[in-house]
């Protein structure tokens, strides 16, 4: 990327769904937020920020997160704004010249290195498009930082997202909530490195 984009991972939420911790759930032998990390990196992202919030000792003990910079978001029970909030005013400190940040989270298998990149290359405030509407992960220019900040409750930037430019994201409904969407993920996601 020409430009400094960074990346905000989302991963605070407890997985009660799940009944684990989802971040530390394994796809080709790695977890989930190694593996989003991983793709933020070979995205170009830079730096590369994880909000955690529930279970962040545990995550943390057992994650190899490399150059990421953990932030721990003691207000994540508020919902998904409370951790897009800390992240942009984390970023604000560690890189406050960041061209625009990609918001993703550690629980959608189809997202790649080339997706992140397609996101950013537009400029402007870009979303992905599954399941007939926009979602993340979304770039977001640093024009829209202030806005990000002021997100309210478990929406996240979804209404930032409603007139935003989209790229399709084939099988990005997918999102490991459920053990059944987990052994889906492994089935249709069992090539290394994808």
């Amino acid at each position: 990327m020409s430009n400094q984009t960074a990346a905000i991972i989302l991963a605070a939420g407890a997985s009660a769904r799940l009944g684990q911790p989802k971040q530390l759930a394994e796809l080709n032998g790695e977890t989930l937020l190694e593996r989003a990390v991983r793709i933020a990196c070979n995205a170009g992202c830079s730096p590369v920020l994880v909000v955690l919030g529930a279970s962040f000792h545990e995550i943390l003990a057992y994650s190899r997160l490399g150059d990421a910079i953990p932030v721990i978001c003691d207000r994540w029970q508020v919902g998904m704004s409370a951790s897009i909030a800390q992240g942009v005013k984390t970023l604000g400190i560690v890189a406050p010249k960041a061209h625009g940040v990609i918001l993703m989270t550690c629980d959608q298998p189809a997202v790649t290195p080339q997706h992140l990149r397609a996101l950013a290359a537009s400029g402007e405030v870009t979303g992905s498009e599954y399941a007939g509407r926009r979602g993340v992960p979304a770039y977001f220019p640093a024009s829209s930082f202030a806005s990000l900040m002021q997100l309210s409750g478990d929406s996240g930037a979804r209404d930032l997202l409603r007139d935003a430019h989209a790229i399709p994201l084939p099988l990005g409904e997918l999102d490991i909530d459920t053990p059944e969407a987990l052994a889906e993920a492994r089935r249709l996601f069992s090539t290394p490195n994808i």
